[in-house]
């Protein structure tokens, strides 16, 4: 979109009637100009905001990843998911993902076959399995949460602790609040 159409953009009545809240904070943020056309003065400010903080994660933190033990995030995802609780079946995986069935089925395959997960019985169900973490895998899980963590609170560094607990209960509102939200613009514009 060139200058002329933003600027018109930014003139739309949709614009105009909505105001998210903390306007472009003053100065040159040091941001390209479309980023901060689409960060503060956009009436989806709120995903768009989200998004460019994940990017932000996950762009680095799974570089990293990728380029120190060679896994791609959907195969990370699995191993962090089994950090996380070990034991769980791989439709537990693909459910908290957010990832396609058959991208988590092909990151469990290269795991088993890297040997950086395992499958056994599940206890409760011997027809089925669960998979945990190898020792290998586990090491690397070791060595890569603290530097995530550490990302994550640079990141957070900005706000006071204070601000910081405000920010996680008003996100952990939204999660909660998130299941009765449409699944498809639809269902929305149906009522559903």
């Amino acid at each position: 979109m060139h200058r002329g159409s933003m600027a018109a953009a930014r003139q739309s009545p949709v614009l105009k009637s909505v105001e998210g809240p903390a306007s472009a904070p003053a100065g040159d943020s040091g941001l390209h100009p479309l980023i901060a056309v689409k960060l503060w003065e956009n009436p989806c400010w709120f995903s768009f905001r989200i998004n460019y903080l994940g990017l932000h994660f996950n762009l680095p933190v799974y570089g990293w990843i990728e380029e120190l033990y060679g896994l791609v995030r959907p195969e990370y995802v699995v191993l962090y998911a089994l950090h996380l609780q070990d034991g769980i079946a791989a439709k537990d995986v693909v459910a908290s993902a957010g990832f396609p069935k058959n991208t988590i089925s092909r990151a469990i395959q290269k795991l088993l076959r890297r040997r950086l997960i395992r499958r056994a019985s599940d206890i409760r169900d011997r027809r089925s399995y669960v998979l945990r973490l190898t020792a290998e895998g586990r090491r690397i899980l070791d060595e890569t949460v603290p530097p995530m963590v550490a990302w994550e609170k640079r990141m957070l560094a900005g706000l006071s602790r204070e601000e910081q607990q405000v920010l996680s209960k008003l996100l952990a509102r939204l999660v909660q609040d998130s299941p009765n939200w449409p699944t498809s613009i639809e269902q929305e514009e149906q009522g559903k």
